[in-house]
């Protein structure tokens, strides 16, 4: 060993000191890359025309906060949970409630459908993701077909079915992000190199994608490889944790909200980021983001009980939607693009359009 004949605390100060300047070099390097702002090859652009979105639904039910939310690819359906334990399968055109679970622990912090329509997933301060079958018997006790799925050694951040019912994707308190099969509950692979809770995840959109994108409290994004369980990409440029990341439609580029107030959004292929969505009036987080079918608008929704529409091209905010009644905790635009369905800590969910 080189290092034999220094003291230990001295080789972790060199060490630390050699990634540093290595991690200057670098940031050098995609400088020298980086020759023109995004607003500014968007300024031929078109600007967007009058912009009105109103809540066409409210969904009550939930007994406390809203924590998590995400459609069925029947554009029709959605499944929330809830801070109160419950997980509720919604009819969005009717306002009905179609199942409920019970959970056995408080803060249902995460919440999936399954690409089939026909199971969803779930999970919070268990550590553990749950996966329940969907069926149209209205007396079935839906708990007895319980299946636990995921174990983490810390609370269950994020959860999302990949391209098929069986396998699942999670994020934890723990750091990790895990793959597993769904049927026989075994790990698959294990993404380690956040430093601190993972908050979020999103699955690159392709069918052939096999890269997923997480952030978290080390204020990091980080793109993984699913089948090396390698991180091939990481962008460090928040003030803050990030509570949402999601791919643009493409899959070329994701954005990211934080509780540094920002939304920004990442090209992979230049490997940096190309713009900041904010405000100086823009003082709380963003807890959630996602684009438009098309890719040209943002919506997140803030601590501040507002929804944000941002044009990603321009940079530049195109409206602000109010209506709920605490802050907004999570947000989806449908599968078809016609609409967008938010959380809140108000109890309610309300969908746009």
């Amino acid at each position: 060993m080189a290092t034999d004949g220094l003291h230990e605390n001295e080789t972790l100060a060199s060490l630390k000191s050699e990634a540093e300047s290595l991690k200057g070099k670098l940031e050098e390097e995609r400088a020298k890359l980086h020759d023109v702002e995004l607003h500014q090859v968007a300024e031929r652009v078109e600007a967007l025309g009058q912009f009105v979105m109103k809540t066409r639904r409210t969904l009550k039910g939930h007994g406390n906060k809203v924590l998590c939310m995400d459609w069925c690819k029947d554009k029709r359906r959605i499944v929330s949970s809830s801070q109160d334990g419950k997980v509720i399968v919604w009819d969005s055109f009717t306002t009905n409630k179609e199942h409920a679970v019970t959970m056995p622990c408080t803060w249902v912090m995460a919440c999936a459908y399954a690409p089939s329509g026909c199971a969803i997933a779930c999970g919070g301060l268990d550590n553990k993701c749950s996966v329940y079958p969907l069926t149209f018997d209205k007396n079935e006790n839906m708990a007895a077909k319980k299946k636990s799925v995921a174990m983490h050694t810390n609370y269950l951040s994020a959860c999302s079915f990949t391209n098929s019912d069986m396998q699942i994707l999670t994020a934890s308190g723990d750091g990790t992000c895990a793959l597993w099969d769904v049927e026989s509950g075994q790990l698959l692979q294990s993404f380690h190199g956040h430093g601190a809770d993972v908050l979020c995840l999103d699955l690159a959109p392709s069918e052939t994608g096999n890269t997923f994108v997480s952030g978290g409290c080390d204020k990091k994004a980080m793109v993984w490889d699913m089948r090396s369980g390698q991180c091939v990409q990481a962008f460090e440029t928040h003030e803050s944790d990030i509570n949402s990341v999601r791919y643009y439609p493409s899959g070329d580029a994701f954005a990211s909200g934080s509780d540094d107030a920002t939304c920004r959004l990442y090209d992979l292929r230049a490997d940096r980021e190309v713009a900041i969505y904010s405000k100086e009036s823009i003082i709380f987080g963003a807890s959630s983001v996602d684009f438009s079918l098309s890719g040209r608008l943002l919506f997140a929704g803030y601590n501040d009980y507002t929804i944000n529409v941002w044009d990603v091209l321009k940079g530049s905010r195109v409206s602000i939607l109010f209506g709920h009644e605490n802050r907004v905790s999570t947000l989806r635009v449908s599968p078809d693009g016609t609409a967008f369905c938010s959380g809140s800590w108000d109890h309610t969910l309300r969908v746009w359009a």
